[in-house]
């Protein structure tokens, strides 16, 4: 039997509405809006896609960064309903329908108390981690108000710092829970 594509036809199959499949067979379905710093975003890509070159690379929200890709370093943190996790893990697929906060949405003035009590700390040197270290921070004390040091150094355990400001970020953390 002679398999035969006939000319001009790909292979998809047209819709009544005139459109065709092909987004479909590629794995392209335009996904639902997703709601990143409080605005809805159409984001039309792969739902495998990781969330981070979403946020960096389609929405240009360029403060969560690229660490290790594994979620190991904690570089990609990023908040999604109240919660941290590693938008480098996380696929576009998972983040449908729920609330993602990135660096710039925890506070457009950079006066949300964990940000007050780095800078007060004088928590960076290179800097790199930093997005990662605060949005970790911040939904640690979201959740436990005044965490002891155990807890911040549970909490913090996955964001690496290759400058090794661990204890500045732990204090920065303290003062953050006090008011600062």
């Amino acid at each position: 039997m002679d398999a035969r594509v006939e000319p001009g036809h790909d292979g998809t199959r047209d819709k009544a509405d005139g459109t065709d499949d092909t987004q479909a067979i590629r794995g392209r379905i335009p996904l639902p809006q997703i709601k990143i710093n409080g605005v809805e975003h159409a984001i039309d890509a792969d739902p495998q896609m990781p969330l981070l070159w979403a946020i960096r690379d389609i929405v240009g929200l360029t403060g969560t960064k690229f660490g290790c890709g594994v979620g190991a370093c904690g570089a990609c943190t990023v908040h999604m309903d109240n919660e941290a996790v590693r938008s480098c893990l996380t696929t576009l697929a998972d983040a449908q329908g729920h609330e993602i906060v990135t660096i710039e949405g925890l506070s457009g003035d950079g006066t949300h108390p964990v940000q007050r009590a780095w800078q007060a700390n004088n928590v960076p040197q290179c800097g790199y981690c930093q997005a990662g270290q605060i949005m970790q921070a911040a939904a640690l004390i979201k959740q436990t108000p005044k965490p002891s040091d155990q807890q911040i150094v549970d909490a913090m355990s996955g964001n690496i710092c290759r400058c090794g400001t661990y204890q500045r970020i732990r204090q920065a953390i303290k003062s953050a829970a006090e008011g600062v």
